[in-house]
């Protein structure tokens, strides 16, 4: 943000706060949606994870642009369960860095020219309860539309109080395509991802309808109990003969203020972004949703 503007922002705040007081979603102090210090905590920082239900290291790729602790946790928590739908906007930077390094993520190696979005859709039970779906909102608000792809079968419950067996069990069968998506590839989104047993879920059903899944990105993904390989931007896992896993390649950030990652076109459907690198000059795939 321009310096010239941070003192404007702040004066419209104050005025707002007066007419319409409000406590920050991270951390309850008075007057912001969001304060400066909980803003700063949500500043994006992609790592690509694996889950089981995915595959593994060999399967679809998550790409997150948080961890779900502390900051991150408690705005997510206040923009799902207590429709604090103000904070979303705090939220979008970890969403669209997250789709622009899952872009990054080519199916079988090779780059994908056109990629769709699919939001993993609400059950209809809370979609009644809060008004409107979390995944859609925190879309809207990082710039894109997304069409509707998928939909929820009667029966599903919330994954949110589930444990990882009751979250397989609750997941499995619960989503199914609207049509047929042959010949199109999507980009999985959702909001958290703790298990990855609803990814997974949204995967086959549209894999069932002829589709092809790249990637996955979610605002934030949980840490493990268990170890899994969470990678920064732009690295990879490499297996040697002995079964000794290291990271290879050259990490790098996707971060706005990065010239390396410099968006070239955007608009209402969609941002292209290039990689400018030295001695590379590979068009990221353009996003559609």
């Amino acid at each position: 943000m321009p310096p010239l503007a941070r003192p404007v922002r702040a004066a419209v705040l104050d005025a707002l706060a007066l007419v319409l007081p409000v406590d920050c979603a991270g951390c309850g102090a008075p007057d912001r949606s969001v304060c400066d210090a909980c803003r700063a905590a949500l500043e994006p920082a992609p790592v690509r994870t694996s889950r089981a239900a995915l595959g593994g290291t060999d399967g679809i790729a998550v790409w997150a642009g948080l961890e779900y602790a502390g900051i991150a946790s408690s705005v997510i928590r206040s923009m799902k369960d207590a429709q604090r739908t103000d904070a979303a906007a705090a939220l979008a930077p970890a969403l669209r860095a997250a789709l622009a390094a899952a872009c990054r993520d080519p199916v079988g190696g090779m780059p994908t020219t056109r990629l769709e979005i699919a939001a993993v859709p609400s059950t209809r039970a809370a979609r009644r309860e809060r008004g409107y779906e979390p995944v859609r909102l925190l879309l809207g608000r990082a710039g894109y539309r997304a069409p509707a792809v998928l939909r929820t079968r009667e029966g599903r419950l919330d994954q949110a109080h589930l444990g990882r067996e009751a979250r397989r069990a609750n997941a499995a069968g619960s989503m199914a395509p609207l049509r047929r998506l042959d010949g199109r590839t999507f980009l999985v989104v959702d909001d958290v991802v703790t298990t990855g047993s609803t990814l997974a879920e949204a995967v086959r059903a549209i894999r069932s309808a002829g589709g092809t899944v790249q990637a996955a990105a979610v605002v934030a993904h949980t840490p493990r109990r268990v170890p899994e390989i969470s990678l920064p931007v732009g690295e990879r896992p490499v297996t040697s003969a002995g079964g000794r896993t290291t990271v290879s390649g050259q990490a790098w950030s996707n971060h706005p203020s990065n010239p390396g990652d410099t968006p070239v076109d955007g608009g209402r459907h969609g941002t292209e972004h290039r990689r400018t690198q030295p001695g590379s000059d590979r068009s990221i795939p353009r996003l559609r949703g």
